[in-house]
């Protein structure tokens, strides 16, 4: 098939590969502009414009596609269908019906649940056991286009949003190429999406980062691998901030909620209704991240701290 892939960050790498090992002739890609990074704000280009350029294929990278020229572009590509993997904006109404076998998008749940932008992270922070990934037709509302395939996963108990990404652009990556066959052979079905058990993933902000040692153990632990990497939970030890990048539910513990708790050089915390967390790893303010252990030994607490 004759496709424009349209994509920008990691995550729609795997696709575009997959894509291009089944044989499809990707004609074009569509990214994000180029962006400064770093120190130096070096420009850098999008994951997926790397990879096109390894290919030779055209990169096109449009500030919107809300333009008669940039429909012309894809007009004058004359796709068979055009896949669209994390591009980071919304396709009009005028570029949606221009390739004969549609817009066919790979989203990170299993829809109709966790619609919008971030729906691995708010999996893992409302502590679902259960996820996966979605083909479906695009139409003009927020990822509410007919369902085609999917494929689920169990989500790890320890897993970080991090991780999960990593696993489910491979889930992905192989469920467009899965997808595209169907459609081309004309196997594939509809699947109508219903309002019931619907949930919207918005974007994730530095104020979610704040952890609230009242709630539980459990609640805890979800906030602090739901925000790994970023923008990752944090306290604050001695009026400084100290990240959390991992912790473990642990029983037998109690005490006030975020008093420190030290046992045999375990960092533990006292959460909620008589849980705990150990801090298994920590960052504090200008330093490197390290065991919680490690930072208990350069870091005396003295009895009855409280993190807040």
């Amino acid at each position: 098939m004759r496709i424009i892939f349209m994509g920008t960050p990691e995550f729609a790498v795997p696709c575009l590969q997959s894509i291009l090992d089944a044989g499809h002739d990707v004609c074009a890609v569509f990214t994000q502009p180029d962006k400064p990074k770093g120190r130096g704000y070096t420009l850098t280009p999008p994951p997926v414009k790397e990879l096109a350029l390894k290919y030779d294929i055209s990169v096109f990278q449009p500030k919107t596609l809300r333009t008669a020229e940039a429909a012309e572009t894809i007009r004058g590509l004359n796709p068979d269908v055009i896949v669209v993997v994390a591009y980071g904006k919304l396709l009009p109404k005028e570029i949606l019906d221009i390739p004969p076998y549609g817009c066919i998008n790979v989203h990170a749940s299993l829809l109709p649940k966790y619609r919008g932008a971030a729906p691995i992270q708010w999996s893992v922070l409302n502590g679902e056991k259960v996820t996966g990934v979605t083909t479906m037709y695009m139409a003009e509302g927020l990822d509410t286009g007919d369902m085609l395939l999917t494929e689920q996963t169990e989500i790890g108990p320890d897993e970080t949003s991090g991780e999960l990404h990593d696993r489910l652009s491979l889930l992905g990556a192989g469920l467009i190429v899965k997808t595209l066959q169907s459609v081309k052979d004309g196997t594939i079905k509809r699947i109508p999406q219903t309002e019931e058990g619907t949930c919207y993933a918005s974007m994730l902000t530095k104020e979610l980062s704040h952890i609230d040692w009242n709630k539980t153990a459990g609640e805890v632990h979800n906030l602090v691998r739901g925000l790994s990497p970023w923008p990752t939970a944090s306290t604050i030890f001695h009026d400084k901030i100290l990240k959390v990048h991992r912790t473990k539910i642990i029983n037998g513990y109690s005490g006030q909620a975020g008093e420190i708790v030290q046992a045999g050089g375990l960092f533990v915390v006292c959460c909620g209704q008589g849980t705990a967390v150990e801090l298994t790893e920590v960052q504090y303010e200008g330093g490197k991240r390290m065991s919680g252990k490690d930072f208990l030994r350069g870091h005396p607490v003295e009895e009855k701290t409280v993190l807040q």
